[in-house]
């Protein structure tokens, strides 16, 4: 997930958490000032009716003294309001005046009231005075407020989403284009763009001041590296090519026996392997340090074509049958010697660690619009111990067969050299395939 779209959903997230605490505590907020306000109007109502009472308003209150209830009810005529007047014995250290929220059933009708109940003496007789007032309409309130609140924050929050999307990718611009221009494009030093990036921010122009400065200093061990190989190339392949001159004009000395003919031939043989190694080595050091130009059209069928013309004398003294079922004339812009080395190699591998009598079978084709070609063996295979060391350098197969296992390596860099994928499946004592996956079909 982007950067952009994880702030704007914190964000979003941040505004329903403090919505929701709103939304559970402005309910509340309103229902304390609208109980503030119906206490002080129930407070009005029993001031007024207290300062107008008298002994006889009492007795017309209460018309039957025999009567169990002893109490006085009035009503309002929807019921929003009521008053009961009665007698009762007031408790002492009991409070004269208190509020409470209960339900009362009047006339067969059962709601929710507000009530004041206010204890007096009036004439040596202790009397309960109760005041109520619907809470239904307050309830209402409350449920519609929520519910405005409720599409009010959703509103709100898919507004501001939006709105935090835009800006952040606004915010955001000059960071993608670092990693574009500055990062995803550049697969060497030499390529590096190093115009500054126009950015408001502060901390964007400092990440790109400081990316500017790190490229200077790979761009300069790039290029300390690149000189190294070259010395190496000249200091270490320049004395083996004259020591293997001066062992071969000795071998033409006649005075030698063949034990000392013997030695000789086996160091120039060490030499040549030597020689090969660091060939080796310094193509791979070549390869990853993208010191080969790729501008080249490559057709991956002629090249295969050729290699069997090339190799047909090892495949014949192996007695492999070679089964070159490719059918696309697929090209692409590579370098063609290290593709062809690339293949040389996986071929080779197939004959060399395939048995006697087997086959190898080159196929090609397209998955999902990439092109692929596969060099399938039925040789020794590997198990999974070895498949995860195959492209390591000096890592072999088998200690029965010659090399410096370093093809796999080299067919490795090369691949990622030209953004392929190398798929590799082995069953042991059955076979291989090798598969080249490329990024792109043309």
């Amino acid at each position: 997930m982007k950067i952009k779209h994880q702030l704007a959903i914190f964000n979003a997230l941040t505004r329903l958490l403090v919505i929701l605490i709103l939304w559970l505590m402005l309910p509340i907020l309103v229902e304390n000032v609208v109980y503030h306000h119906i206490n002080n109007t129930l407070l009005e109502k029993k001031k007024k009716f207290i300062e107008h009472l008298n002994k006889e308003e009492i007795n017309d209150f209460i018309e039957d003294p025999n009567d169990s209830t002893d109490a006085f009810s009035e009503f309002s005529t929807l019921h929003s309001e009521f008053l009961v007047l009665s007698r009762v014995s007031i408790q002492p250290h009991q409070k004269k005046t208190t509020f409470s929220n209960e339900y009362r059933k009047i006339e067969g009708e059962e709601s929710e009231y507000r009530i004041l109940q206010h204890h007096f003496t009036y004439e040596g007789e202790d009397y309960q005075l109760e005041i109520g007032s619907s809470l239904s309409e307050v309830n209402d309130l409350t449920f519609v407020i929520k519910l405005f609140i409720i599409i009010v924050f959703v509103v709100i929050l898919l507004f501001t989403f939006l709105a935090d999307t835009f800006y952040i990718e606004y915010l955001l611009k000059p960071f993608y284009k670092i990693i574009d221009t500055k990062i995803r494009r550049v697969n060497e030093p030499e390529t590096f763009d190093h115009t500054p990036i126009k950015a408001t921010s502060r901390d964007f122009r400092e990440l790109d001041f400081v990316l500017n400065q790190m490229m200077d200093r790979i761009t300069e061990v790039f290029k300390k590296e690149k000189q190294f190989i070259s010395n190496v190339s000249h200091e270490l392949l320049t004395p083996i090519a004259l020591l293997k001159n001066k062992l071969e004009n000795l071998l033409q000395n006649e005075s030698l026996d063949d034990n000392a003919v013997d030695k000789i031939a086996g160091s120039l043989k060490t030499l040549d392997m030597l020689k090969k190694i660091i060939n080796n080595l310094l193509l791979i050091s070549r390869i990853d340090n993208n010191q080969y130009e790729a501008n080249e059209e490559i057709n991956l069928r002629e090249i295969v074509s050729d290699l069997q013309e090339d190799l047909q004398d090892r495949i014949e003294d192996r007695d492999i049958q070679f089964m070159n079922e490719m059918e696309n004339d697929f090209v692409f812009i590579g370098n063609k010697t290290l593709v062809h080395i690339l293949i040389y190699n996986l071929v080779t591998n197939a004959i060399k660690y395939n048995k006697p009598k087997g086959g190898i079978i080159i196929e090609d084709g397209f998955v999902n619009e990439h092109y692929f070609i596969s060099v399938k063996d039925s040789g020794i295979g590997m198990d999974e111990s070895q498949l995860e060391k195959i492209f390591s350098r000096f890592a072999r197969i088998s200690s029965d067969q010659e090399g410096q296992g370093l093809g796999l390596a080299i067919a490795q860099s090369i691949a990622a050299f030209h953004h392929i994928q190398i798929k590799v499946k082995s069953v042991l004592n059955q076979g291989t395939t090798f598969t080249l996956l490329f990024e792109k079909a043309n």
